[in-house]
């Protein structure tokens, strides 16, 4: 199979590259090693569109983030997926850390990124769960949060809709140059390809070794664990952050898109590029570090906790560049925190720049570059509720209790583009399972739905992963 670009890789930044790709006259795949779109630090991570006073002077992190920044609320609108301003603070608890906040202000001031001061106690009338040791709060009124795999998973089918060909559960295991175009394997399946992006998260240096003797990065990645609180529990409106240190952003309080609150995340390098279970000492760590700007934390009301894995490498700075001993071999990586924030003005860099003069950007006459949101029924006015089920009886059939899920959303799910072909496919895309129980009441239904509309045994319907079971045929 011979093809323009082949990237690897299906998180969000991969998704938006694909996208992006899509409104051109050109053959594109996207070979994903998992059983789904956003499977891996899209899947866990802070949903937060940081607004981009946090890098340092110079850097990708800062022009990416800056940029990315800025076209969320297009992307958002033509993708028809949330987009939230809750606004950010950053608070501070000694003379120190307030010196610092100085450097975050000076930075946002070249950058025309719009802040405000505000005294401790200013903040305290917005956020009264914020400890009285906060003195000093620098507010970023413009900070967003998405629902993130939500965005890769409507980008990727806005992507395959205008002919880029999505292929899972196909893992990289080789790769031959040849003067300039690659042939890339995975088992006994070839792509021919003229450009390879790199984008493949905490493996990218694995997949740059196929090519480069010296690729010039090792992925070192650091987890990350949360806890998430329960969405009739209202604890913050903006995103509460304590003065960045050496480990990064630090522990955090997040208001979300669906109204849960995440509290977290720790940051420690681990060796694994899949260890993403949580464990008591990373979950202490956050309970105990986010007493530092808030009081009366609710974690008795924590209804789930994860750990998602950061792409961090051995550079400070993304890796978005072609590498220098592979001609049209495009590294994407190192895509840690402000990544999320960063991928859309990555896409546009990547494609804009980096492929420039290598592929033929003839424009595709029929691309469409926009979305339909999707029907969600708990969205609607009771009259629009009446006549949807009116349309579709399934509307009217609630699945899930918690998040208010009927039964025609999820049908529809599966059958979009891209469509869920697992539990937690279906649980990304419309919730299921997203809350207070957790999938104690509607997994089960799920499965039921899925096998059914799949056409498949129900003891063929997987968690996540292709081995991920949870029927098993019993033998007499």
């Amino acid at each position: 199979m011979r093809y323009d670009a082949v990237i690897i890789g299906a998180g969000i930044t991969g998704s938006l590259i694909a996208r992006s790709l899509s409104r051109f006259q050109l053959k594109v795949a996207v070979l994903e090693k998992e059983n789904d779109i956003a499977d891996g630090a899209t899947m866990a991570n802070s949903a937060i569109v940081h607004t981009g006073y946090d890098p340092e002077d110079g850097t990708m992190k800062a022009k990416m983030n800056v940029r990315g920044a800025r076209l969320y609320p297009d992307l958002c609108k033509n993708l028809g997926c949330k987009y939230q301003v809750v606004g950010a603070y950053i608070a501070a608890t000694s003379p120190e850390e307030e010196e610092h906040l100085n450097v975050l202000a000076d930075r946002a001031e070249r950058r025309k990124i719009p802040y405000e001061w505000l005294s401790g106690d200013e903040a305290r009338l917005e956020e009264p769960n914020l400890n009285d040791s906060v003195t000093r709060v620098l507010s970023f009124p413009t900070t967003a949060i998405i629902y993130p795999w939500e965005v890769a998973i409507a980008a990727m089918e806005n992507a395959v809709n205008n002919g880029v060909e999505l292929h899972l559960n196909t893992p990289v295991t080789a790769i031959e140059g040849h003067f300039g175009s690659y042939t890339v394997y995975s088992g006994d399946k070839e792509f021919e390809a003229t450009v390879v992006i790199n984008a493949a998260g905490v493996c990218a240096d694995q997949i740059a070794r196929m090519v480069s003797a010296d690729p010039g990065f090792t992925m070192t990645p650091k987890k990350g664990e949360y806890f998430v609180i329960d969405h009739n529990i209202e604890f913050v409106h903006h995103v509460i952050f304590p003065v960045p240190g050496a480990k990064g952003k630090g522990v955090l309080a997040v208001p979300t898109v669906y109204k849960n609150t995440l509290i977290g995340p720790n940051s420690d390098y681990i060796a694994s590029t899949t260890d993403t279970g949580s464990t008591f000492q990373g979950m202490d760590y956050v309970r105990s570090m986010i007493t530092k700007t808030m009081r009366s934390v609710p974690l008795q009301y924590s209804i789930r906790n994860f750990a998602g894995l950061r792409p961090s490498s051995s550079s400070s700075d993304f890796i978005i560049e072609e590498a220098k001993d592979a001609p049209n071999f495009i590294n994407v990586a190192s895509i840690e925190s402000p990544g999320l924030a960063s991928a859309p003005a990555i896409a546009e860099y990547v494609t804009g720049e980096l492929l420039k003069g290598k592929l033929d950007f003839t424009e595709n006459p029929d691309a469409v570059m926009t979305r339909k949101r999707p029907l969600v029924m708990n969205e609607l006015s009771d009259e629009e509720k009446a006549a949807a089920i009116k349309a579709n009886p399934l509307y009217g059939k609630i699945i899930c209790r918690c998040e208010e899920v009927s039964e025609g959303e999820i049908v529809d799910c599966i059958h979009r583009t891209c469509g869920a072909t697992t539990v937690k496919g279906v649980k990304k895309r419309v919730r299921p399972g997203m809350g207070r129980c957790q999938g104690g009441f509607c997994e089960p239904r799920v499965v039921g739905i899925l096998a059914r509309e799949l056409h498949r045994d129900p003891t063929a319907i997987v968690l996540d992963g292709l081995e991920s079971k949870i029927l098993e045929q019993e033998n007499r």
